[in-house]
């Protein structure tokens, strides 16, 4: 885990280093959606394991350690991550591409189409998956994970703090991350294309550490979009006005210890 990540305020870009402060916390879910793929998958000649939001290329990694014969293909909107996954990436079976996820047609088939806390960025996404499911083979697997967390304090104080400072007619604009919805939605508009089915819903305590600590873990995904229209100082006193509030929320504990609990939504379908 880095411990090299810029000031939440000081920075626009997508942040890789900052992403990755919190990676032990990102990643264990990813691996648990990862237990769940079925490793014929990763053996169908022709076929790739796709990486759909890919990020920094750590799943990408594991997965191609997961599945030793497959091609993995990370798929990424974001030049900063995809420059940091290819720096860290030594395996040639592991490759890395820009894409829109909204729009996505991979040009190898897919055997399994994996995705960890991507597509909640996305408006509608729901009406994206049978189309991903139908790129599948019979028998292939679309893996999907996305926090469900918006209406927590981290995610509902952005836009209370947003709200309440002189930045607020500039952020009035941002679009929030989209609402995902109840884990029954997403399982009827999958069934019909599944030999097999599985949806359910995860919350992990996260302890975290250091100053503002839940701050810094939302500054790289959630509270992003709010700091890319405000310049200095604004950007600075907007993350310290959050930072404040979302401390109140999630006060630390004697032993130094900020206990975040963070729900996610998991759901894995095999192609009928």
């Amino acid at each position: 885990m880095s411990d090299s990540a810029q000031p939440a305020g000081k920075s626009t870009k997508w942040d890789a280093n900052l992403y990755l402060k919190f990676a032990d916390h990102r990643m264990r879910p990813a691996i648990d959606l990862m237990g769940r793929l079925d490793p014929a998958n990763g053996a169908r000649p022709g076929h790739a394991i796709y990486d759909l939001g890919c990020g920094a290329g750590n799943i990408s990694r594991i997965l191609a350690e997961r599945f030793p014969e497959a091609s993995i293909v990370g798929i990424d909107s974001s030049d900063d991550m995809l420059a940091k996954a290819r720096a860290q990436t030594v395996d040639a079976r592991v490759t890395f591409a820009k894409g829109d996820l909204a729009a996505f047609k991979p040009d190898r088939p897919p055997g399994i189409l994996y995705s960890n806390a991507a597509y909640q960025w996305l408006e509608g996404h729901i009406a994206m998956f049978p189309g991903l499911m139908k790129l599948l083979p019979p028998g292939g697997q679309l893996a999907i994970q996305m926090p469900r967390n918006h209406e927590a304090p981290s995610h509902a104080l952005m836009k209370a703090a947003a709200e309440a400072g002189p930045w607020r007619d500039k952020l009035a604009k941002v679009r929030p991350i989209a609402r995902v919805q109840e884990p029954a939605d997403y399982y009827d508009v999958l069934k019909p294309l599944s030999a097999e089915l599985e949806v359910w819903e995860t919350i992990y305590q996260q302890p975290l550490t250091g100053k503002d600590p839940v701050a810094q873990y939302t500054s790289s995904t959630g509270l992003r979009p709010y700091l890319e229209l405000l310049q200095e100082p604004e950007r600075t006193a907007f993350y310290e006005a959050y930072a404040g509030l979302v401390a109140k929320a999630y006060p630390t504990r004697p032993d130094g210890i900020t206990i975040f609990p963070f729900r996610r939504l998991f759901m894995v379908a095999r192609r009928a």
